[in-house]
């Protein structure tokens, strides 16, 4: 699929009144690091392997698999990091099926308020099932149009946020996120970015920023 450059993209997208909000998922909608760190600890001890902190998990939110392999498997070949975060991400798929996450205060509540204005979208940089674990553990995916991720595409963040722009022929979306990989992906995008400042990152650039999740309401009216 071919797209515009950023620029161009940027200019047309500007013209057009907002008509989409594309969200990242961990440390905008939900954090999961409780759960996946169980998931993951118990492929770990599985194997007699040293067990992962929350800390270590939280250092690489917004990641790319391959990415979060290298940073917490750093002594293992490749062949072997990608094998077992591969085995980790499926059990973790099962655990969040099961357990869900910790959804931020009112996510529900703004999601189907903005949703009767808006056409809602997930991107994140996660492996195929994540979303759909998120959707089924608790019962959002009514709010959303679709979704994307590398797990599915091989592509950037970058990327996928403009194949479903592509895909359903967005006009004029934003991208909301916490990180300063989020705000990257928005600017290959050519689109704006609200920063969830109460995420996992510290990002210094932005349109918006929002200190929890329901001043979304005061920015998207």
């Amino acid at each position: 699929m071919m797209f515009l450059p950023v620029e161009e993209q940027a200019a047309k997208r500007s013209r057009g009144k907002l008509d989409s909000i594309i969200f990242d998922l961990d440390g905008t909608l939900w954090n999961s690091v409780d759960t996946v760190l169980l998931a993951w600890n118990s492929i770990l001890k599985k194997q007699e392997k040293q067990q992962l902190s929350r800390e270590d998990l939280e250092a690489t939110m917004g990641l790319q698999m391959n990415e979060i392999s290298r940073k917490l498997f750093p002594a293992l070949s490749e062949s072997e990091r990608g094998q077992l975060v591969k085995e980790c991400s499926e059990v973790e798929n099962v655990f969040l099926a099961k357990q869900g996450g910790r959804l931020y205060e009112n996510v529900e509540q703004v999601l189907e308020k903005l949703s009767q204005r808006y056409r809602l979208y997930i991107v994140s940089n996660c492996q195929e099932g994540y979303i759909e674990a998120f959707y089924k553990y608790h019962d959002l995916e009514k709010y959303f149009g679709d979704f994307e991720n590398p797990g599915r595409t091989g592509l950037s963040k970058g990327g996928n946020i403009n194949l479903v722009i592509e895909r359903n022929n967005l006009s004029s979306p934003v991208y909301v996120g916490d990180t300063e990989g989020d705000l990257k992906a928005a600017k290959f995008a050519g689109i704006p970015f609200v920063y969830a400042s109460f995420g996992f990152g510290q990002v210094n650039e932005y349109d918006e920023a929002i200190d929890s999740f329901e001043d979304l309401l005061k920015i998207f009216r």
